[in-house]
């Protein structure tokens, strides 16, 4: 008889999640030891194996099947029926991680998706397994989960991949030191003694992150008691906007508000944009006003993550930078 999907298991499935902290814990950290893995900058998705098929699905829940038939076809080559893998649906352009092209998937009309799929061919990287055989495995602690996953992975050949895993914190400071020059956005960290809890948070992620000198042109909120930092860069010859800071600190507010003054002249962006603007991944598309500014640097802390023009994630105000003249940071 052939295994199928566990009925516990039938989606949408929920999934293990992981919390954001600053630093890599500690090897002792977590139960059963900490176990360190790259963060691909890429789609979560869980791959269900059945009897009848294969099919991809989102965190939220949204089934990817039909943007990434590779993924499925390569999945019902090399995997028995009856199994449940959570991993990471990525694109490589040579050497480094392409978000954007994977983002192209889903919005590529059903007539050009073709093209795209051979052009651009997407990988699966499994790190987690659920099922196995047709019985639920989550749980197992991790640390056999994982040697499960290992067994099975071991015929795989490209688009399927496992994720490196170590529990090595030296290898997996390297990782994080280094690895970001292929796109990679920091580490995961779990428990070996940990089961596989859908919809808790008991991952650790630690993103890597960067200082960066964005010029601030608007304001969310009133000039005096500012609430976010609304960041341009030069795109193309123009000021363009890129992302929107986390909420600000009542310190932080008093600070910049001391420098922040009336636009002098025209100023390149409109009082009210939309919330895409800001950002491109919320369903929220409603208007929102903005304080304009007269341009100033400031310093903020993002992560690596780039998407198009603009940062993927809200930023963190630093501080102000008036000795840095916008003129010169911008060349305009």
């Amino acid at each position: 008889m052939t295994e199928d999907v566990p009925p516990a298991l039938h989606p949408p499935v929920s999934l293990a999640l992981a919390k954001a902290v600053e630093s890599v814990p500690a090897e002792a950290a977590l139960p059963g030891g900490s176990r360190y893995e790259p963060k691909w900058d890429g789609y979560r998705a869980c791959a269900l194996v059945a009897a009848g098929g294969v099919s991809l699905w989102s965190r939220q829940g949204k089934e990817l099947s039909r943007y990434f038939p590779d993924l499925v076809e390569a999945l019902a080559e090399q995997v028995p029926p009856g199994c449940v893998l959570d991993g990471e649906a990525v694109v490589w352009s040579g050497d480094k991680l392409d978000f954007d092209a994977l983002q192209r998937r889903l919005v590529t009309s059903k007539a050009g998706l073709p093209a795209l799929v051979r052009e651009q061919p997407a990988s699966f990287v499994a790190f987690d397994l659920l099922a196995v055989a047709g019985h639920d495995i989550r749980d197992a602690p991790l640390e056999q989960r994982r040697e499960l996953l290992e067994q099975l992975a071991a015929g795989w050949t490209p688009p399927l991949n496992l994720s490196p895993i170590t529990k090595d914190r030296t290898q997996a400071l390297t990782w994080f030191e280094e690895l970001h020059h292929a796109g990679l956005e920091g580490l995961v960290v779990k428990g070996a003694g940990q089961s596989y809890q859908g919809g808790v948070r008991q991952w650790i992620k630690v993103k890597r992150r960067q200082s960066v000198d964005v010029v601030c042109g608007a304001v969310i909120g009133p000039m005096v008691r500012p609430q976010y930092v609304v960041a341009g860069l030069p795109v193309e010859g123009q000021l363009r906007i890129v992302g929107r800071s986390t909420p600000l600190a009542g310190k932080d507010a008093r600070e910049l508000a001391a420098y922040l003054r009336p636009p002098q002249g025209l100023h390149p962006w409109p009082e009210v944009i939309t919330e895409a603007t800001l950002n491109r991944f919320s369903k929220d598309k409603g208007p929102v006003t903005l304080t304009l500014v007269e341009p100033l640097m400031v310093e903020i802390s993002a992560d690596v993550a780039w998407t198009g023009n603009a940062f993927r994630h809200s930023f963190r105000y630093l501080r102000p930078r008036p000795e840095l003249p916008v003129e010169v940071v911008l060349r305009l």
